[in-house]
Parts: structure tokens; C-alpha cells; sequence
């Protein structure tokens, strides 16, 4: 089984790059990141066309999530808990049945925190204190659970062309770094990292010809139960996609499984 994780950037402007992306790779289980539309603007007929049932948890002009899957969706689940006065689209789960047994998929868009000297470092902390606890139990159920998407969050020096020039931000700094440690300790494994130590970037900016210095950063993660990192074969950067014709600012990072 093939699950990715990849920040669109605007559904409705990447489109077309998206079917082109799905008909060549053929992913069974995608989640998208800042699909930046409400629930009933999302463009269903093409995504479908090719074989997928969607789920989105929308929001006008910013935010959403969504999961494309070519299994059938046995359980769906939107929003994270915790906050009930918190009406941001972040987070969409999904439980599938597979020949090896039940899959559980959840994908986020974990908030920027920037800047830092404003309300949205606190809620980036606030809502990671959350997803530790929702992670924590979900890992009670002992099944394989796959938490990916994009975590707005630099894991270690090797994962930025430049650390020193992003130590500080939102991305990387001790407080949220301490809460991403916190998510490892439950038990969950970084993916990409199980598989190779070299530098990778999933990120590139759009200013500065950021893409062209390959001056990037992994932020796209997938983090895996230990029943997940179990069944796990490979993982792979889909780097190429920063080149096509009106590109994300991210690429897909996809796992497979033997589920």
C-alpha cells in the first residue's frame, strides 16, 4: 500500500497538477494539506474519476484537509480534540480495512506559529499538547496508525539548507521541538528517517530562488505507530513535482507498506 502526504497549496489552483500527479503515481491512500476551499467547493469529479473517494474537512480561504483513498472509508473523523472553541480545518482521519487488517490514516496541517511574538505561537503549542494526547490514545489501540502531513516543523539541523537562518522561527525553536520530542517518546517513528539519514527537503520557498540553491526544508512528515514502522518498505521525496508547471511550494512524501 502507497500512502503520501502533500501540501496543494490551493486545491483549486493545482488541479490539474494534482490529477497529473495521481494518474502517473497512483497513491491508495493521499492527504492534502491547505486545500484552501470549503467542504462543498472541493473539485470531486475529476479526483473521483480516477477511482478515489474523498473526505475533506474544509475552510474557506485557508486551512482544510483532505484524504483521497481507493479503499473504502470504514470510520472518517474531523477536527482535533480538545478545543471545542477551535474552528480551524487541521485535521481529518481515516480508518480503512486492508488485507492485513485495519489502517488508520490521520492527516494534519499543523499551525505555523508565526510569528512567534503573536497568538499563533501559543495556539501552535496548545494544539501539539493537543495532538500528543490524541496520539497518545490512538496508540492504544495497537494497530497501524500513519500521523503525517505537514507539521510546520524543522526536526534537526540536517533537515534545513541553512538552521542558523531559520533557529528562531516557529519551525525551529526549543519550545516546539520539545513538543515534536514528546511525539517521538510516545513511540512513534519518523518515517523518512527510518529509511536514510541523508538530507532531504520537502519545502522549498517560492522567493529568493530558494528552489534553485536547493535552499529548502523538511517540514512534511510521516509519523508512524509501531505497527505501522512494522509493515514499513520505503519512503520517497516526489522532489521532481517542484519543477512542474505551477508547483506547491511542497512535495509529496510518500510511504510504502506491506499492509
Amino acid at each position: 500500500m502507497r500512502i503520501a502526504t502533500w501540501n496543494i497549496n490551493g486545491i483549486k489552483a493545482r488541479l490539474e497538477l494534482l490529477v497529473r500527479w495521481l494518474e502517473e503515481e497512483k497513491p491508495d491512500i493521499v492527504g492534502l494539506q491547505e486545500i484552501k476551499t470549503v467542504d462543498e467547493g472541493f473539485p470531486r469529479a475529476e479526483i473521483e474519476a480516477l477511482g478515489y473517494n474523498i473526505e475533506t474537512h474544509g475552510q474557506k480561504s485557508w486551512n482544510g484537509v483532505a484524504l483521497l483513498s481507493k479503499l473504502p472509508f470504514d470510520e472518517v473523523h474531523r477536527g482535533l480534540p480538545g478545543d471545542d472553541a477551535d474552528e480551524q480545518a487541521r485535521l481529518i482521519e481515516g480508518v480503512f480495512s486492508a488485507e492485513g487488517g485495519v489502517v488508520r490514516v490521520c492527516n494534519i496541517y499543523l499551525p505555523n506559529g508565526n510569528p512567534v511574538d503573536t497568538e499563533k505561537f501559543p495556539y501552535k503549542l496548545g494544539w501539539m499538547e493537543r495532538l500528543n494526547r490524541f496520539t497518545a490514545e490512538r496508540l492504544e489501540l495497537e494497530e497501524p496508525f500513519v500521523l503525517m502531513g505537514d507539521f510546520n516543523l524543522i526536526p534537526a539541523p540536517i533537515d534545513a539548507h541553512d538552521p542558523e537562518a531559520w533557529w528562531g522561527d516557529a519551525l525551529y525553536r526549543p519550545e516546539s521541538l520539545e513538543k515534536f520530542r514528546i511525539l517521538q517518546n510516545l513511540g512513534m517513528t519518523d518515517a523518512l528517517r527510518a529509511v536514510t539519514g541523508e538530507q532531504t527537503f520537502t519545502f522549498w520557498d517560492f522567493q529568493a530562488g530558494a528552489w534553485r540553491r536547493n535552499a529548502g526544508i523538511r517540514i512534511d512528515h510521516m509519523m508512524l505507530s509501531p505497527q505501522a514502522a512494522d509493515r514499513l518498505d520505503d519512503v520517497m521525496v516526489h522532489k521532481d513535482l517542484r519543477g512542474w508547471d505551477r508547483p506547491s511550494d511542497h512535495v509529496p512524501v510518500e510511504g510504502t507498506f506491506s499492509f
